[in-house]
């Protein structure tokens, strides 16, 4: 008897997550290699070097979050500005918007600080272990002294490009020169230590391992790029008409006249991916933009003798309708682009503008609330209140503080009551008691509306300011 046979379709397994296959980038040389060198230098000069600037006898750049003040070089930025900080935050993720949708994926193939150090990481490979065939032989190879002297050596320069990076990134929060001395002397704080280290084997964890698995799997960016990209949008192609049908050939060889395509199918382009893909299957979330495989792909056609740009920077739109490059850029002055641009130049010259005319005196009146009022000798009725005074200028600031609004209104309580002049120092705020008195008589029972002046006496003119509050008079 023959059995029966199942009628149900196979099942067929799929694996959730691929298992990770290192990779090995190879090296490139060309115009966008170049591009990435002067920003990697660009960017990495700006970052270690700001801490050790100073300006009018401090680190020109300092977040100090004790102080609740940050310092970047003459401006003194407090808790009240919290304003300026959103707005640039605003005009940061509209950058973002308007760069991808001109050119894709620019901020993270040059200046996000995962590729950025990513690239500084594999140079030091490479220049200890070797190129890409060296590497991936090194790493199947068993071990012996010399592997284990090249890994060592790696792995040391490493850690120290990663402790002077966390030690760099702790120095914008704490003095650098004081966090140098603490570490010369094994003083460090426990909050220090711990940000130092954790900064440090964040890099080391994220450039030396990680790598493109922070940009395919852990930033939100590469997930949502998509709705940022059009037709025109100028990114990393591969243009298949003129690509198409693949395969090798000898240089010699009329490759139209048998079938092919300029695309020789070197795998190049993958190898030198720092993500691993094939660009020739079109646009895809691991690719970070970086030109790399352009690059690649010249040297070939260039060997080759074939035109350059079979892989390049184009749209979707010029590809398909076969648009020239001046063709293409025609249609980057889209409605999408103009929109950003005009909000963007809005945005920058309202946030330059506001800074520019921002007070440098800041005001709050607080209420002491356990007293609102209460009689005092001479038949008088007394208001305390407490002003915090803010300088945000590099140098001392004398204030005269009066109040108004009602007769007969008297300050008390000021280190000189005669002249009514408090003297706050330069970028620090001053809390400042202040007891208002006025005569029984000379108002209603009731919530009386005042304002408190406080005008700089700085020989310039300085600032004023007028603060509301109010008087009560009890029944």
């Amino acid at each position: 008897m023959q059995p029966q046979q199942s009628t149900q379709p196979e099942s067929v397994e799929a694996a959730l997550y691929e298992v990770r296959r290192k990779i090995y980038p190879r090296a490139v040389s060309g115009l966008f290699a170049r591009w990435r060198v002067w920003t990697v230098l660009l960017t990495q000069l700006l970052f270690y070097g700001l801490p050790w600037m100073s300006w009018n006898g401090r680190q020109a750049v300092l977040f100090d979050l004790a102080g609740r003040k940050f310092h970047i070089f003459g401006l003194v930025m407090w808790p009240q500005d919290i304003i300026f900080l959103t707005v640039l935050l605003v005009i940061s993720a509209l950058s973002l918007f308007l760069f991808t949708a001109l050119a894709g994926r620019l901020f993270c193939g040059y200046a996000c600080p995962q590729t950025v150090y990513t690239e500084i990481f594999m140079w030091i490979e490479r220049k200890i272990e070797g190129d890409r065939f060296a590497r991936i032989r090194l790493d199947s190879d068993p071990w012996s002294l010399r592997k284990l002297r090249l890994k060592t050596a790696k792995h040391l320069a490493w850690g120290a490009i990663a402790l002077w990076t966390g030690f760099t990134f702790v120095g914008y929060f704490t003095p650098i020169r004081e966090l140098g001395q603490a570490v010369a002397t094994f003083s460090l704080g426990p909050w220090e230590t711990f940000w130092l280290l954790f900064y440090s084997v964040a890099t080391w964890g994220n450039a030396g391992f990680l790598r493109e698995q922070v940009c395919k799997y852990m930033c939100p960016y590469a997930r949502f790029q998509s709705v940022m990209v059009d037709h025109d949008t100028l990114v990393v192609t591969y243009d298949p008409v003129r690509g198409d049908p693949r395969g090798k050939r000898s240089k010699r060889e009329d490759h139209r006249a048998a079938g092919l395509g300029d695309c020789v199918d070197c795998r190049i382009c993958v190898q030198v991916c720092p993500t691993g893909i094939d660009i020739r299957d079109g646009l895809q979330y691991e690719c970070i933009g970086c030109g790399a495989c352009i690059d690649a792909c010249d040297q070939v056609m260039d060997k080759m003798m074939y035109p350059r740009g079979l892989i390049r920077y184009t749209s979707e739109r010029a590809i398909e309708e076969r648009l020239t490059p001046a063709e293409a850029r025609r249609h980057i002055k889209r409605p999408r682009i103009l929109i950003y641009s005009v909000l963007w130049i809005v945005l920058v010259g309202a946030f330059f503008t506001a800074l520019a005319m921002r007070s440098p005196l800041k005001v709050d009146v607080i209420r002491d609330r356990g007293a609102l009022a209460r009689e005092v000798e001479g038949g008088m009725i007394e208001n305390v209140y407490r002003l915090q005074l803010i300088n945000t200028t590099e140098s001392p600031m004398p204030l005269r503080i009066t109040a108004e609004g009602l007769p007969a209104l008297q300050v008390r309580g000021l280190p000189t009551e005669t002249e009514g002049v408090v003297v706050v120092a330069a970028a620090s705020n001053l809390l400042v008691p202040v007891r208002l008195r006025l005569p029984m008589d000379a108002a209603e029972p009731g919530t009386h509306a005042i304002r408190f002046r406080i005008a700089s006496l700085q020989p310039d003119g300085g600032a004023e300011i007028n603060e509301a509050s109010s008087f009560i008079v009890p029944r």
